[in-house]
């Protein structure tokens, strides 16, 4: 089988389980229309040609160029990545530098559904519901997050990996997917 569809099947099957989580949520349009351009050419050929079925192709193009295109198409796309909440501050201290903002709360929602579904798909029979803290954890010194975002992401994490989805799902859907607007 050729990495194309071997790419094509491991996206689909990671925007099936990311529908799943956010129609468990509520998050009908979001989960519907989650990552679709994926399927995008500047993407899909980025994740066909460097496809290898246990981490993102991304890191592989990132590797051999020293920065991903693909992942600069998509991120900013898809407002679930809290890479695509980055501006221009306006604080005189700050004044021309690139700062995080806050998500709003139905793209937190989203990105935790994202990060569930994609340690699913790599992880696969040795998926726990700690994987995706763990991989956060990793991470988390080196990433350009808003506070506020981190902090509520890092506390649903928790609650994955004590409570399980059940318990975590139905918080996310009181504390931030019902939550007035």
């Amino acid at each position: 089988m050729g990495k194309a569809w071997k790419h094509f099947k491991t996206i689909t099957y990671h925007r099936i389980l990311v529908a799943r989580g956010c129609f468990r949520v509520g998050l009908y349009r979001q989960g519907l229309l989650h990552d679709l351009s994926k399927y995008s050419p500047t993407e899909f050929g980025v994740g066909a040609r460097y496809y290898q079925g246990n981490r993102s192709p991304n890191d592989a193009e990132r590797e051999d160029f020293g920065f991903s295109e693909s992942w600069m198409h998509h991120k900013g796309r898809n407002r679930h990545h809290f890479e695509y909440w980055l501006d221009y501050s306006d604080d005189p201290e700050k004044k021309g530098c690139m700062v995080p903002v806050p998500m709003p709360d139905r793209y937190l929602a989203e990105m935790i559904m994202d990060r569930i579904a994609a340690s699913r798909v790599y992880k696969g029979s040795a998926y726990t519901d700690a994987a995706p803290l763990e991989y956060y954890l990793r991470r988390k010194d080196h990433e350009l997050i808003h506070p506020d975002t981190a902090q509520t992401l890092e506390r649903m994490l928790r609650m994955l990996a004590k409570e399980g989805e059940k318990a975590t799902f139905a918080c996310i859907r009181r504390e931030l997917v019902k939550k007035k607007r």
